[in-house]
């Protein structure tokens, strides 16, 4: 397998993430594209590591659920991936969100090796302007409500400026290029709508959650988009 040796041991572990049960030692190193021998040299450095992975050779081996993967593990270009990415979420999202996404990239810079952390103030890919409408909702309290899968009364106000009081279960938060969009359950339409959350004038939550899972609800509003 072609790469540094801190990118063919994150190879392995998320190669033992993807399994539930044991795979045998034959099988990763096929997979990996190394040696019998490397493998098991791999294997032991990451349980010098940390990492609680059960088992021997010719029995298989799994790992065990709670090992977390340290940032310095992080190939290039997962480090640049993480860059540009936060960078569009402090660009388009509200305050709250926008700080976690600095804070994060911080809290993984900190602990990067020289090499890579500085590859987050030299990367080249930079996220331009956007010219996001002007925003009326509290974002935050919708993402909040989301989580928490409670029932929202918003006052929403539609293209001919005409203003109604709705009663949703927020399901998503859809970022597009201009606008947010939230996806609801409306009790009104007994339905799924999209709130544009630049014309929700007021909202406040209801004090109940919604009666049915939210990722539920997901699945059934996935399965109606067209192309489903």
């Amino acid at each position: 397998m072609a790469g540094s040796r801190s990118e063919r041991l994150l190879a392995l572990l998320q190669a033992l993430r993807t399994r539930r049960y044991p795979v045998s030692g034959d099988e990763l190193a096929r997979e990996l594209g190394v040696s019998l021998r490397t493998l098991y040299r791999d294997i032991a450095s990451l349980r010098a590591q940390g990492a609680a992975i059960e088992g021997e050779a010719g029995v298989g081996y799994v790992l065990r659920p709670g090992f977390l993967l340290p940032p310095m593990m992080f190939s290039q270009e997962e480090i640049e991936a993480l860059v540009l990415g936060s960078r569009w979420v402090e660009k388009v999202s509200d305050p709250k969100l926008s700080s976690a996404a600095s804070q994060a990239l911080a809290k993984i810079a900190a602990v990067l090796p020289q090499s890579l952390s500085e590859t987050i103030d030299e990367t080249a890919l930079i996220v331009g302007p956007r010219a996001v409408a002007a925003e009326t909702a509290d974002i935050a309290a919708l993402r909040s409500a989301i989580r928490a899968e409670k029932v929202l009364e918003i006052d929403y106000r539609d293209e001919r400026d005409q203003v109604t009081t709705r009663v949703i279960w927020p399901i998503g938060l859809a970022y597009f290029e201009r606008v947010r969009i939230v996806v609801a359950w409306c009790e009104m339409r007994q339905d799924f709508r999209h709130f544009r959350t630049d014309r929700i004038a007021a909202l406040h939550e209801a004090g109940r959650r919604y009666p049915r899972r939210r990722p539920v609800l997901l699945a059934e509003w996935r399965r109606q988009l067209p192309g489903a």
